[in-house]
């Protein structure tokens, strides 16, 4: 077996088809758009190379067949905010074989070590944590449009290796014909007695206006998050402009107090029930079985991206009376089936207690995980959220 670094473009495609052997023969494997893979390790494309390196490995079985894949990088930005400069690894794949998961690791620690880390964190993106983060362990049906998707072995690959549970990530589904609980629609008409509230669905001819509103609300709401960098305006209206092709405006809500935003409910249409049929294709073919299967209505979930609201303004049913309001506007469009509310962190009391007071159930769980190159230091658990 041989470890190589992605190099030229013919490696840069071995890394791309590599998981098809993994996946098959499952049933549930939606394969993720090209594009979105390559425009990570796309210097034009992703921002973190500003401050940031990231490397791509192969594993090769002698007979010269691709058997496993990982990626290293460092987002300079958030490294050292840890107790220990900390890197990452993602975009792991691998045959059930600890050696060929062990060479891999290895191979990414080497190089993390090389440039000063101390630890790596994984499965997780050289990007933002909306994709490609953590490693599933539990609800193993069709993925959420973005997040990973992994055999059941891997989380015993990555344990095997020594990596631990630095936190859990859960994915809750809402049937929408959930009723909502009394003690939530109290509060939630307390706030919509204020004058000074009010709820409204975004419009997509305004949607810089729109970037910008989610900006505020997201660097006061999530950036004492640990490892969460703020956001500036031009990564906001690139966000935004990234989402419009598939953004229904019927569904990505804000709250504002007196006119300032105070609160967002980002979600979109659950794409892969649209991208499952598009093989990670999005040429013509695949933008025409797109629309098609779109216009046929095929694509009956919608999953949240993200749910904020500012410090000032929480614990006072802002988060139930936006719930409330939007739900009032969808239901009656007969469009969507389930919600489900993507990437909780074990670490965010409120928002678990947010979604456990809505009736939802967890549908999946994700582990990201962490390893301490030395083991002798204390390992630390994400600390838990105010």
């Amino acid at each position: 077996m041989t470890i190589t670094e992605v190099k030229t473009k013919s490696d840069a495609q071995a890394f791309l088809e590599m998981p098809f052997k993994i996946y098959k023969n499952d049933q549930f494997y939606v394969r993720p758009l090209d594009k979105d893979i390559n425009s990570v390790f796309d210097p034009k494309y992703n921002k973190l190379y500003r401050n940031g390196e990231c490397a791509r490995f192969i594993a090769w079985d002698d007979k010269g067949n691709s058997i496993g894949r990982i990626a290293a990088f460092i987002n300079k930005k958030t490294a050292n905010k840890e107790a220990q400069p900390t890197g990452g690894v993602g975009f792991f794949e691998s045959i059930d074989d600890k050696e060929v998961s062990k060479q891999l690791f290895d191979t990414c620690k080497d190089w993390l070590q090389e440039r000063g880390m101390e630890a790596m964190d994984g499965p997780i993106n050289f990007g933002d944590r909306d994709r490609w983060w953590g490693l599933m362990v539990d609800g193993y049906d069709e993925p959420v449009y973005g997040m990973n998707y992994n055999p059941t072995y891997y989380y015993k690959l990555f344990e095997a290796y020594g990596f631990k549970t630095y936190y859990k990530q859960f994915v809750f589904a809402w049937p929408m014909d959930t009723e909502l609980p009394q003690v939530m629609k109290d509060k939630a008409e307390r706030i919509a007695r204020d004058p000074a509230y009010s709820f409204r669905h975004i419009d997509k001819n305004q949607l810089d206006k729109y970037a910008e509103d989610f900006r505020t609300i997201y660097n006061k709401a999530w950036v004492k998050h640990q490892g969460v960098a703020e956001m500036p305006k031009q990564q906001a209206k690139l966000l935004f402009k990234s989402m419009k092709p598939v953004i229904d405006e019927n569904i990505v809500w804000y709250g504002y107090y007196n006119d300032e935003p105070v609160s967002f409910f980002i979600m979109l249409p659950e794409l892969n029930q649209l991208f499952k049929y598009v093989n990670g294709k999005m040429d013509l073919i695949g933008k025409l079985k797109f629309l098609w299967y779109r216009w046929r209505g095929a694509c009956r979930k919608m999953f949240g991206v993200l749910f904020g609201v500012v410090p000032e303004h929480q614990a006072k049913g802002v988060e139930g009376a936006m719930v409330i309001a939007s739900a009032k506007h969808i239901l009656p469009m007969n469009k969507y089936d389930m919600f489900e509310m993507n990437w909780i962190g074990d670490f965010n009391g409120k928002m678990l207690k947010l979604c456990e007071s809505l009736n939802a159930y967890v549908s999946k769980t994700y582990i990201t995980y962490r390893f301490l190159f030395d083991e002798t230091k204390e390992f630390k658990r994400h600390p838990m959220l105010d």
